[in-house]
């Protein structure tokens, strides 16, 4: 599968479901000051998902969690542990969370995704390292589901 390259806004696409680069869930998100996609998340679609993250409990590294958009206009949003405990996101920890992801939309039978580039940020990967594993994990994969990456420019 190659996904689709896009630069713009995550929370602009016309997709079924986005994808957040997220963390182990370990820390109660009311604790953290949401960075990046999770910042615009909660800005703009309210704290619902990430109450319904913590729900889930602690994550493992590269694991994958549904839950519902909150005020945004997606059927859900995919929050992947995409760092480890120090803040850092790690070659198997990006790429085993761009496969989670993608099993959820595969059993919930989703036909379009949009991904930011996890681990790209504050994951401190770097921009052009993280997407070069995410293509390298979804390369092997098949699906009907039109996935996307989208390298964020802030709109003018």
């Amino acid at each position: 599968m190659q996904a689709q390259l896009i630069e713009g806004d995550l929370l602009d696409q016309q997709v079924d479901l986005i994808v957040n680069a997220w963390n182990r869930n370990i820390i109660p998100w009311w604790l953290l000051i949401p960075q990046g996609v999770s910042g615009a998340i909660k800005k703009r679609g309210g704290i619902q998902p990430f109450i319904e993250v913590a729900r889930a409990g602690a994550m493992p590294l590269g694991s994958a969690v549904l839950t519902a958009a909150g005020r945004l206009p997606y059927k859900g949003i995919i929050h992947v542990a995409g760092i480890n405990m120090f803040w850092v996101a790690t070659q198997t920890s990006i790429q085993r969370s761009t496969v989670s992801a993608m099993q959820i939309v595969e059993r919930e039978k989703f036909a379009s995704v949009a991904f930011p580039i996890i681990g790209g940020g504050t994951g401190g990967a770097g921009e052009a390292r993280a997407l070069a594993w995410m293509q390298e994990a979804l390369a092997p994969l098949e699906s009907k589901a039109a996935v996307s990456i989208v390298r964020f420019r802030r709109r003018r």
